[in-house]
């Protein structure tokens, strides 16, 4: 799927591209994002679990200083070519693509070598330790990665995530780097996603989908309340007040049961 001019003004409430600094697109199902190529502004972009392949249309972002793009399909660690003229990125984060291989070490040390300015990568704070063994242990990237294809003549392989279906993903990543991800979201919203083993207040009926589903949908809701305005966020509000309400009722019930 294609990242349109109408998804990022919309999804960003702004009005003009040039304009745009912020943009949440987690979980699309985006294969496109060559729109990006027009939005200098922009700053923050997410774009986790979704079927980017190259990060060309990036490169034009100058001011951009947070990259989110967890579990895509960057082919090659050559792509990093694209980000070295980024001056202001600081946070990178990049786990879960066929870029990463079978040596964290040496995926760790390449992009560090390459992108030196990095305080962040895969949500683990860059040392200056890690910097000096980079320049000795990491792979120099000189030369933009070649390209047999399009993106357009490029098939698209199933997704295992819809844009509906947040539960869909795995434990793993639902709990583990989505929940991180999350995380500056629910620290605005003084909130925090239960523990893993944490059992559930409710009954067994209301415990039935599994732990696995409940944190996931919990996980993927947090990272989409960004989206709301105020009118929208008070909605949710009272919805969730009228449910509290309901499973209490509900748990009162079964226990005089």
């Amino acid at each position: 799927m294609k990242l349109t001019r109408k998804m990022v003004l919309s999804r960003a409430k702004a009005s003009e591209l040039d304009s745009v600094r912020k943009l949440n697109c987690w979980g699309s199902r985006l294969t496109d994002i060559s729109i990006c190529r027009e939005m200098p502004s922009l700053e923050v972009i997410t774009l986790s679990v979704n079927g980017v392949s190259t990060l060309e249309p990036v490169r034009q972002c100058q001011h951009l200083s947070e990259l989110y793009l967890r579990k895509n399909r960057i082919p090659s660690l050559a792509e990093l070519f694209y980000l070295k003229d980024l001056p202001r990125l600081r946070v990178l984060w990049l786990a879960e693509n066929p870029c990463c291989g079978s040596d964290p070490h040496l995926y760790r040390m390449t992009v560090l070598r390459n992108l030196p300015g990095l305080q962040k990568l895969d949500n683990q704070t860059v040392t200056e330790e890690e910097l000096s063994r980079a320049l000795r242990e990491g792979d120099e990237i000189t030369t933009a990665p070649a390209r047999e294809d399009t993106e357009s003549e490029r098939p698209e392989a199933p997704f295992t995530l819809s844009s509906t279906d947040p539960a869909a993903e795995t434990e793993q990543d639902a709990l583990g780097s989505s929940a991180d991800e999350a995380s500056s979201i629910q620290e605005q919203l003084g909130m925090r996603l239960p523990a893993r083993n944490q059992p559930s207040s409710f009954s067994p009926r209301e415990a039935a989908p599994s732990l696995k589903n409940r944190n996931n949908v919990l996980t993927a809701i947090l990272l989409l309340l960004r989206e709301l305005d105020a009118e929208g966020l008070e909605v949710v509000h009272q919805t969730v007040g009228s449910r509290l309400q309901a499973l209490h009722r509900r748990e009162l019930q079964e226990d005089t049961e």
